[in-house]
């Protein structure tokens, strides 16, 4: 079972392989503003646990395991924004909520909030409806 902070490192290498084609250390760093000797600390500890394989000087590619959870938690992430969106968080909020929050969800939760999102997508009334009503209540 990966920790939070294992979490965070496999979805920003996971996320800088997509965009890059691949994830330097110091990219991962400055990334998750930690210092590199950290960074060399976590993938030393994700090679271990099978979720990538690094080679000292040579870089890092993900296993299919680490890839897969990549890939979930980056979903994650990009269902929290949606669904803080859709329910009208401000915009400069949004991405320290979702870092605040996403650790502390159950899957289940996660696959909730992903019906939800859906459930407001079939029909943007819904969304409108849910912004006046937010509106109406910060009003009084």
């Amino acid at each position: 079972m990966a920790t939070p902070s294992m979490e965070d490192y496999l979805e920003r290498i996971y996320k800088l392989i997509d965009e890059k084609g691949y994830a330097r250390v110091s990219d991962i760093a400055e990334g998750l503003e930690v210092h590199p000797s950290s960074v060399t600390k976590m993938i030393q500890k994700l090679d271990k646990d099978n979720y990538l394989v690094y080679e000292k000087y040579r870089g890092l590619i993900l296993t299919p395991k680490g890839q897969k959870m990549g890939k979930r938690l980056v979903a994650r992430h990009d269902l929290l924004e949606q669904f803080l969106t859709i329910i009208g968080v401000s915009e400069d909020t949004i991405y320290k909520d979702v870092e605040g929050i996403e650790h502390h969800l159950s899957w289940d939760s996660i696959t909730c909030i992903e019906a939800l999102i859906e459930y407001f997508k079939k029909d943007p009334k819904r969304s409108e409806d849910l912004l006046n009503l937010k509106k109406e209540m910060d009003e009084s």
